[in-house]
């Protein structure tokens, strides 16, 4: 992992098996030097979209570190034998009507893997079918192709699943400290179980961001912290929680302002306003 995280080239760490881990490493590692020893209580939220719900459930004290590493390395590996089976990918697709939308990507077979909200579906399946709604996209919405390996978040990643059942009787997971939210409804989680439960089934469905983020913004939440690698989550966050104050973690040099943002937050917000913490895709 260090060596994939200062030395590997793009071309390596966009491999599955190498991505995913590193993303949950880089996010720990972080909030380690950021957060210290220091417990969370339930008035900090913590949330993380796709793999990074890993990362927020070991820093909400769900999981062990150990049991996030490990439960990610037999996450990536099998999603990345499941996306070797069948050609498939991810497209996202923004804009449009949001019935429109969901009408265009049935026709195709598509699955919206990711609502993401801020006008923003991504799309999985086969390359067939991907290729398909970019010869017919929904009405003034945009689709771009994603680099990734696989149609994640759908029935094509069912292996994986099976991958990570096998995994569970290693596992520890505990009542979560801080506040833990769920990529399945965004609904705080109720017991370490029923987010082992949650995070094996995510796998293969969809993740709804668009529903954590709303959670968070009826939760009154004052500020977003994003963790490494970082950029995407605030992005979605500046359109869909407009007026939330937010921060992305991108390098050490970002680590001060950081303390400062968490510092501010907590000190600023009624319980029910505190800052989060967030794992990224």
């Amino acid at each position: 992992l260090v060596r994939h995280g200062t030395v590997s080239d793009e071309e390596t760490i966009r491999d599955t098996a190498v991505a995913q881990p590193l993303i949950v490493a880089a996010g720990l590692v972080a909030a380690r030097v950021l957060l210290g020893d220091t417990p969370l209580t339930s008035a900090t939220v913590v949330a993380g979209h796709s793999v990074g719900e890993l990362t927020a459930s070991a820093i909400a004290g769900a999981l062990t570190e150990q049991d996030a590493v490990t439960l990610v390395r037999t996450r990536a590996q099998s999603m990345a034998a499941a996306a070797s089976v069948t050609p498939t990918g991810m497209s996202a697709v923004l804009g449009g009507d949001p019935d429109d939308v969901a009408a265009t990507l049935e026709r195709h077979g598509l699955t919206a893997a990711n609502a993401n909200g801020g006008g923003q579906v991504v799309a999985a399946g086969t390359l067939e079918q991907l290729s398909a709604l970019a010869a017919d996209p929904p009405q003034k919405a945009r689709v771009i192709q994603l680099k990734v390996a696989g149609a994640f978040h759908t029935h094509h990643m069912a292996p994986a699943v099976e991958a990570l059942e096998a995994l569970r009787p290693s596992l520890a997971p505990v009542e979560p400290l801080a506040t833990l939210l769920s990529n399945y409804d965004g609904e705080p989680v109720a017991s370490g179980e029923l987010n082992l439960d949650s995070l094996i089934a995510q796998v293969s469905r969809p993740v709804r961001w668009d529903l954590c983020m709303q959670r968070l913004q009826d939760m009154g939440v004052s500020g977003v912290l994003e963790l490494p690698p970082a950029g995407t989550l605030t992005g979605l966050a500046k359109r869909g929680m407009r007026g939330t104050a937010s921060l992305a973690v991108k390098a050490p040099d970002d680590l001060g302002a950081a303390r400062d943002f968490i510092e501010e937050h907590s000190r600023t917000a009624p319980p029910a306003n505190a800052p989060i913490a967030e794992g990224n895709a």
